[in-house]
């Protein structure tokens, strides 16, 4: 199976950087399992997940990050993974749930939705946020597995959406794929 890796890297974005990082694990003969990137503020961010021979070190693929040749630098941070990604898949939970929140911009919404989570045992499995003009929005999927009851859950969230001023809406991850996707068949 070979050791499995997770890496971070950072840079000022610029054309060819993806082909760059993939050509790195490709050179190491890596397999590319899983990958997110993005760009924020003209920064580019990536995550991803590589499966490697036994005999690569994360010192071996830093190594052949550093051998880039680009004006930009990347930052890198890699990882040996403790456990295999086949079982952390495996314990995807089922209680999955997409929170979108709208409004107007202030200093504290994202603390403070991740603080309401965190009092209420959510764990937030991957969050995604954008500003445009002067309105705020926030999508989150949420690991409500260890809540007792969603419909409590509803009761606060709508406490805490008037109190910040949010629109609100919480619902299912199939109910939100089936309402959000577009079938091109």
């Amino acid at each position: 199976m070979g050791k499995q890796m997770v890496m971070s890297v950072m840079s000022k974005d610029r054309p060819g950087i993806v082909a760059d990082i993939t050509g790195v694990i490709y050179q190491l003969q890596g397999d590319l399992a899983d990958l997110n990137q993005s760009v924020l503020c003209d920064y580019f961010t990536m995550i991803l997940i590589a499966t490697f021979d036994d005999s690569v070190t994360p010192e071996d693929v830093v190594a052949g990050f550093s051998h880039i040749q680009s004006e930009t630098k990347l930052e890198v941070v890699v990882k040996e993974m403790d456990t295999p990604m086949e079982v952390a898949k495996a314990k995807r939970v089922k209680e999955t749930y997409v929170l979108t929140a709208q409004g107007k911009n202030k200093s504290g919404l994202v603390h403070r939705i991740g603080l309401f989570c965190c009092q209420q045992g959510i764990n937030i499995l991957d969050l995604a946020t954008t500003l445009s003009g002067d309105q705020y929005t926030m999508i989150l999927q949420l690991d409500l597995s260890r809540v007792k009851s969603v419909d409590t859950i509803r009761t606060s969230l709508t406490g805490y959406a008037e109190e910040s001023g949010l629109t609100v809406v919480l619902q299912h991850e199939d109910i939100f794929k089936a309402t959000s996707e577009i079938s091109l068949f």
